[in-house]
């Protein structure tokens, strides 16, 4: 047999899917150890595959958690949201009685952006003995399971997206109207596909989202909000979802560009400690 039609090398890790569509947790793999090219590509592959995959018992430091990310891509600065002292790229999520969670709303991370996310990879640092599960939903199969009817009005329709709620929380903080005003400048309004074509699997999928998408370029408001609300609930149809269980150093890996998460705020005044680094995308097609 020749060296080209030998059969792919099988990964150097175990995958246990969640479920049939979405999410498999990897095991047999050690993050604080350098990866080898067969398992970067291995990991990148289910990456594509289960839209989300996830580690258990990875006790890494945050220079190894923002040298993991690092091999999918650029990273980026989040804006408005709290960094981990001296790591500007990490996001610092902590929850607990004073400061009660609330990301318990389904979507993409940083769709406001003219390039949003690839992807995000979250890590466990102190979880809730039970509660504070993040759900993930296959954004292929919300678009593949709606009518063709649907899919006709949405097939090649933009969406506007916006940071609106970071804007009202500077609002709310006491920003001045001249510092908001330099944000919008910064970070302007972008339109986006409805309908995003993965740009590696070329597979197409649902891409508006309750946090962050306004309206459907080109259409009354009355109709516009009624098929968003349409669209915004195929992710909570549970065929299309997987839910994990976090404890400490478990690790969550989820590509931005086919799937969208829900952080369950169902465990107050417990506290929920996360970081979380996120990876550059590209432009939406």
């Amino acid at each position: 047999m020749s060296q080209a039609a030998k059969a792919p090398q099988p990964a150097p890790f175990t995958l246990s899917p969640l479920t049939p569509l979405i999410g498999a947790e990897i095991t047999g793999i050690d993050l604080v150890k350098p990866l080898d090219t067969a398992a970067l590509s291995a990991l990148r592959q289910a990456l594509l595959d289960w839209k989300v995959i996830f580690f258990r018992d990875q006790d890494i430091t945050t220079d190894q958690h923002l040298a993991f990310a690092r091999l999918f891509g650029e990273l980026e600065v989040h804006p408005f949201a709290p960094h981990k002292q001296g790591y500007p790229e990490v996001l610092a999520i902590t929850h607990d009685r004073d400061r009660p969670g609330r990301e318990n709303k389904w979507h993409s991370d940083v769709t406001w952006r003219e390039c949003p996310s690839l992807g995000s990879v979250l890590r466990a640092i102190e979880v809730p003995e039970v509660g504070g599960d993040t759900l993930f939903a296959d954004m292929y199969a919300a678009y593949d399971g709606l009518t063709e009817e649907v899919k006709e009005k949405i097939d090649g329709a933009v969406a506007i997206h916006d940071f609106a709620h970071f804007r009202a929380a500077m609002r709310a903080r006491g920003k001045s109207e001249a510092e908001i005003e330099e944000m919008n400048r910064k970070y302007p309004m972008v339109e986006h596909p409805v309908v995003r074509t993965h740009p590696e699997t070329g597979r197409k999928g649902i891409y508006v989202n309750v946090a962050f998408t306004q309206h459907i370029v080109g259409l009354e408001k009355a109709e516009s909000d009624a098929l968003l609300k349409h669209l915004y609930a195929q992710a909570a149809i549970p065929e299309y979802q997987c839910r994990f269980r976090w404890q400490k150093n478990s690790i969550a890996f989820w590509d931005n560009r086919s799937s969208q998460h829900y952080a369950a705020s169902d465990y107050w005044p417990a506290t929920r400690r996360m970081e979380r680094v996120t990876i550059i995308g590209d432009r939406p097609r």
